[in-house]
Parts: C-alpha cells; sequence; structure tokens
C-alpha cells in the first residue's frame, strides 16, 4: 500500500469533517423529531437497560468493542479518522440542537415530523458517504456496515438496510425504545446511502484534486 502524502491525508480529512458535520446534521434533525432513535441507539438503549452504566457510557463502549474488534481482525479499516467521528459527533450534535431546536421539534404537526425525518435520513446518508469515501477514516456504528459490504462483495446501501434492522430487532428484543421515525431511518438510510455513494465519490475525488491538488492515481479512492 503506497503511503500517503501530509497533503493527501490532510486533504482527506478536511472531506471527512465536512461529511461528519453534514451527517450530524440529519442525526440532529432526526433527534429533534422526537419520532425514535436511530436503530444503532436502539439496540444501545437495549443493552444500557442490562448493563450499570448510562446510555452514553454504553454507547462509547460498543463503539470501542468494535474498533477493538476490527483492530484484531483487519486493522485497515481503524484510521485517525474513525477516532475523529467517535470524539467530535456529540459535541456537533450539541451544537446543532442549540441552533435548531427552535425550529424543530416535538411540537410540530406530525406530518412535518415525519418529512422531517426522510429529509434528516438523506442529509445523514449524504454526510455518511462522503465521510467513507474520503477513506480517512469511518465512524464505528457505519463501519459495521462498510465491513461487512466489502467483505461479503455486496452493495453497501443493501448491506447497510439489512444492519439498521438487525440493530432494530436487536434492541427491541432487549427492551430499546422506538417509533415511526426508527424505522424510516432502518429503510431510508441504507437506500440513500446507495444512490447516493456514486455521487459522494465523484465529489470527493474531485475534492481531494482541489484541496490538496493530489494526482489522478493519488485521488483514487475505495468504493464499498
Amino acid at each position: 500500500m503506497q503511503k500517503r502524502s501530509v497533503r493527501e491525508w490532510t486533504a482527506r480529512m478536511v472531506i471527512l469533517v465536512l461529511g461528519l458535520v453534514i451527517a450530524h446534521l440529519g442525526v440532529t434533525l432526526f433527534m429533534l423529531t422526537e419520532l425514535g432513535a436511530d436503530p444503532f441507539n436502539v439496540m444501545i438503549q437495549g443493552l444500557a437497560k442490562h448493563l450499570p452504566v448510562s446510555h452514553g457510557i454504553t454507547h462509547m463502549a460498543v463503539c470501542c468493542l468494535i474498533i477493538l474488534v476490527l483492530l484484531a481482525v483487519d486493522r485497515s479499516y481503524i484510521k485517525a479518522g474513525t477516532l475523529v467521528c467517535m470524539a467530535f459527533g456529540g459535541p456537533i450534535i450539541d451544537g446543532f440542537t442549540l441552533v435548531l431546536n427552535s425550529v424543530v421539534n416535538g411540537t410540530l404537526p406530525l406530518i412535518l415530523r415525519l418529512v422531517t425525518v426522510v429529509i434528516a435520513c438523506v442529509i445523514l446518508a449524504f454526510g455518511m458517504t462522503i465521510v467513507i469515501q474520503s477513506d480517512a477514516g469511518t465512524g464505528p456504528n457505519d463501519l459495521v456496515a462498510v465491513v461487512l459490504s466489502d467483505k461479503l462483495k455486496r452493495k453497501f446501501g443493501i448491506v447497510r438496510v439489512a444492519v439498521d434492522v438487525s440493530f432494530v430487532v436487536v434492541g427491541v428484543l432487549l427492551g430499546g425504545i422506538f417509533g415511526i421515525g426508527t424505522l424510516v431511518c432502518a429503510f431510508v438510510v441504507g437506500t440513500a446511502a446507495g444512490i447516493l455513494m456514486p455521487v459522494s465519490m465523484q465529489l470527493v475525488s474531485r475534492g481531494l484534486k482541489m484541496i490538496g491538488k493530489i494526482s489522478e492515481e493519488d485521488g483514487k479512492i475505495r468504493t464499498p
């Protein structure tokens, strides 16, 4: 594997952070509708009910476990950007919540909140695919779908839907709480990601050449 230059690494990290912000804008909008947690967090809710720790600590522990398993099995998936996603996702959501709480909240009519959920899921999918295509690291919870997609040689969008549905089922069996927004998220995010992945691939490729002035060969990116 060819070693990346500092310029290329920096360009990829800039693109990852941009994707991270976009993705968490979607996550924040979804949360503010109060129509249920995202599939991964439904599973975390269920786990937290059976553990003597908070939801936040359970979330962090599961993410760390995913990272540790991949470090032992295939460390090529764990990159600096994975830790960036893990460290800054929460603060980004907190910031967006302060700004958007007066615009989107549980007092809106149900139909408007459902529309917001769909829009939020598409925004989340777009940001997530940018993060993945940056090839600088992927959020720990998204890595499950990325790794399975690569190993099983299946389209990312299909695998993502299957993983999200599995999270919901496991979460409900463990006692996690979900709503109609959770079901929308389980099916829309993966589907939208599958559609948007080629678009994100082109945008990231152009961004790498523009931001880092990277050559055609160095600018090649992975396609899960």
